[in-house]
């Protein structure tokens, strides 16, 4: 007999949308099974030294620095201070080198780069070049997409020139809401004219894509407020946006605030909206993008023209091969998951204290974990890609899965979450706002009618 239970299927409503599940509560989904891996020197050495059998693949770098800690962060590293960023990216672009000159580098080309943090754009317009120099060293696909995160507040036009003279050609900027009191309250720096100044700027380069992210549900963000920062999306001129709701991530000055019972934010802004208005203000946000002909590339990213293409974003989905670099950086080698320990005193250590390592034509082996290949990767990726994208077709998946899956397609189906037909799943908007809870519970579906 299937076991099926509400975290898995949602619930019967006449309002899905707001009331499938009880909570967003994670940001992705997944399933475990990997084990932790002993990472010797030598298994190290090994890896850099076998050829890549990933068709696509990308780099993620890792800029540990930020200027202050915002209200919803709860990955705050390291403070930014000018000596320390220059340290470490000279240490940075010294392992990428190694690195690029590896077999495993070598072996295929890269479809993507993301420069990630952190805030990238708190390094200088010299260190950017620099980091873009030490990229250039990988074989990139002809057009490969490199994005550069950060925020807009400092990202002058020498930095701004300097990332296009050095190969980045998409720009993501974490602006999260316009309206000035509740940034304030975020802790972000600009006021909303300030902000829609520089993006209109930015946004008339003729080739490169600006892409911003803003997220729903921070406190003061009213429903009206939050139809403000949609119009201004579009009058901002950028390419692409994500829309992210607020979840309650532990560690954060918001979740310190909750737990007294507090609402984190000004005297103007006592307001927090709950998942039924957070439901609502998604619903908003995808109808009046698309209203406006952006499409819709994923249940939370939208683009305004082709020349926004999130191909790290959609490829990192898809379980592909990710070689990470930099303290906090995570990503995957010849299928083994691998993350970097974040203590930036410990990266710093790995690179100038002599080591065991075979010889100098392989990177650093710096702290952190290593975990083993997944042995159905490829099959959660397929999972992950589709209900992601809203639409999962029964051709990737094999006939005896399919007919095992239906008892939980029919669920959904009938909660207003999806649309059976005989070739695809296709999610509905409160499925496509609920579909990290529907692929964990998809997980657990398998996990428990193995």
């Amino acid at each position: 007999m299937m076991i099926l239970t509400p975290t898995m299927t949602g619930i019967a409503s006449p309002e899905p949308l707001q009331n499938a599940f009880k909570v967003k509560s994670v940001p992705h989904a997944g399933r475990s099974g990997s084990r932790p891996v002993n990472l010797t020197p030598a298994l190290w050495h090994q890896w850099w030294q076998q050829p890549s059998k990933s068709n696509q693949r990308a780099l993620y770098i890792h800029i540990p620095f930020c200027r202050k800690r915002c209200s919803f962060c709860n990955f705050f590293e390291n403070g930014t201070n000018p000596e320390r960023i220059s340290r470490y990216v000279s240490r940075l672009c010294e392992q990428l080198r190694i690195a690029a000159d590896t077999p495993l580098a070598q072996s295929q080309p890269f479809d993507t780069v993301y420069v990630g943090g952190g805030t990238p754009t708190d390094m200088q317009a010299d260190e950017i070049a620099m980091l873009g120099a030490a990229i250039s060293k990988f074989p990139l696909i002809k057009n490969a997409e490199v994005s550069l995160e950060g925020r807009l507040n400092g990202f002058d036009d020498d930095k701004w020139h300097s990332a296009l003279d050095n190969g980045f050609n998409r720009f993501s900027f974490g602006v999260q809401s316009f309206d000035t009191h509740v940034r304030q309250a975020a802790g972000r720096f600009d006021d909303k004219d300030t902000l829609l100044s520089r993006l209109n700027e930015l946004s008339q380069h003729p080739s490169a894509s600006i892409v911003i992210d803003l997220i729903f549900g921070l406190p003061g963000q009213t429903l009206d407020i939050w139809q403000q920062d949609l119009q201004a999306v579009i009058d901002s001129g950028v390419h692409g946006v994500d829309l992210y709701q607020l979840i309650g991530l532990g560690g954060t000055r918001i979740d310190r605030a909750s737990e007294k019972g507090k609402i984190l934010g000004t005297d103007e802004s006592e307001f927090q909206a709950d998942s039924q208005m957070r439901a609502q203000m998604y619903a908003y946000g995808a109808n009046l993008l698309e209203s406006n002909q952006w499409q819709r590339l994923s249940s939370c990213h939208w683009r305004r023209d082709n020349r926004e293409r999130s191909i790290y974003n959609s490829l990192a989905k898809s379980g592909i091969e990710i070689l990470p670099f930099g303290a906090g950086a995570g990503g995957s080698i010849h299928g083994h998951g691998v993350m970097n320990a974040r203590s930036l005193t410990n990266w710093h250590l790995a690179h100038s204290q002599p080591t065991d390592v075979i010889d100098e034509a392989t990177p650093t082996k710096v702290p952190g974990m290593a975990l083993s290949p997944n042995p159905s990767a490829e099959l959660d990726a397929i999972f992950k890609r589709g209900l992601d994208g809203g639409t999962l077709q029964f051709s990737q998946l094999e006939a005896s899965l399919l007919q095992q899956l239906q008892p939980l397609f029919h669920a959904w189906q009938t909660n207003g979450l999806a649309q059976l037909n005989n070739d695809a799943l296709t999610l509905t908007l409160a499925g496509r706002f609920w579909n990290v809870n529907m692929q964990t519970g998809l997980f657990e579906f398998l996990a428990e009618n193995k």
